[in-house]
């Protein structure tokens, strides 16, 4: 008996050391545990997606990012057997996109003749800008953003046949340095509204975002034309003007003006235009009386790093929420409505 169990508990353990061998083979496959709700699987999920940072416009500043939000949150992925197909691998979540706002940047400029104007300073306005021709030379923008250009008003066109030389490289250099920017006409009286018009409209690109059109009206002793038509013309040749290029860009244009100008011919007039008012030694409330404005010229002399020549300042009438709401209103081809042009 114990000679013959001997050999059986040997082919006993062959047996057992046999199946052990098959069963660790490296080349056998081996089924992945099963994947329910409550068991993990082996196989980790792909990773979620990372947040999609949304493209700026050129007018927003280096430092200013803004990010779409994060992808709407999804229940882990579970492992599936089926391929993926080629067109599926390069999809991402959709953007959403965000307003954007420019950052504005604070008042850094300095003035060769400085004004005292008491509680009334253009300081204490939020949103600060300026207006240049070609009298100011080559620009650094960038630079005069940062010192608290925020906004411009570029000398485009005078009369029925002058073009400012520099206009087209101020109007496309202050846009990429993220200036709000519109246009400006000099107005010449030996002319006619419509033929002024014209010449403006075909020079001045129609572009979403730029800040209406503006018209210059004063009095220039240096110009060859020494005419000075009555009020009533005056106001006729204005109106035909600014029809026409309200017509054509779709924005109720901007009217300039200076102190003896104004009294002499436009008191009391276009109530239902947006006024831009020169006052280099008082605030305008006390140099046009009564008179709503958008926008205050408060100096000729200032100065500023970009810029080698004296250049105008000037200030928006109203907070930086106000800035935002007049400038959403009034660029991009909005159309007019006489309640939109004065901020306060």
């Amino acid at each position: 008996m114990r000679v013959l169990g001997l050999p059986a508990i040997l082919v006993a353990c062959l047996a057992l050391a046999s199946c052990s061998a098959i069963s660790g083979d490296p080349d056998r496959p081996i089924r992945p545990p099963e994947t329910t709700g409550s068991v993990a699987s082996s196989i980790p999920a792909p990773p979620e997606p990372e947040p999609i940072q949304q493209p700026l416009p050129e007018s927003v500043p280096p430092d200013t990012v803004a990010m779409a939000q994060p992808p709407i949150s999804r229940p882990p992925l579970r492992p599936v057997a089926l391929p993926v197909e080629p067109a599926a691998a390069t999809m991402t979540a959709p953007v959403i996109r965000q307003s954007l706002r420019e950052r504005i940047y604070g008042r850094r400029f300095r003035d060769a003749k400085p004004i005292n104007f008491g509680k009334a300073s253009p300081r204490a306005f939020a949103v600060h800008g300026v207006d240049v021709s070609r009298w100011q030379g080559d620009i650094d923008w960038q630079t005069l953003r940062q010192q608290g250009a925020n906004f411009a008003f570029i000398k485009a066109t005078d009369g029925g046949d002058h073009l400012d030389p520099l206009f087209k490289r101020n109007w496309r250099a202050s846009h990429e340095a993220g200036l709000k920017r519109g246009a400006y006409h000099f107005f010449y009286w030996c002319r006619s509204g419509a033929e002024q018009a014209r010449w403006f409209i075909r020079n001045v690109p129609r572009v979403d975002g730029a800040l209406p059109p503006v018209l210059d009206v004063e009095w220039n002793a240096d110009s060859a034309c020494k005419r000075r038509p009555s009020p009533t013309e005056i106001r006729e040749k204005m109106r035909v003007f600014l029809t026409m290029v309200e017509q054509h860009y779709g924005q109720r244009p901007i009217i300039y003006t200076a102190p003896g100008f104004y009294h002499d011919n436009l008191e009391g007039a276009f109530l239902d235009y947006p006024f831009w008012l020169r006052s280099v030694a008082q605030h305008p409330s006390k140099v046009f009386e009564g008179r709503k404005w958008i926008f205050w010229q408060y100096s000729g002399s200032g100065l500023s790093h970009g810029v080698s020549e004296k250049i105008d300042l000037n200030v928006f009438n109203g907070s930086a929420e106000a800035w935002y709401r007049w400038v959403d209103q009034n660029t991009g081809g909005g159309g007019a409505g006489s309640d939109r042009y004065a901020s306060r």
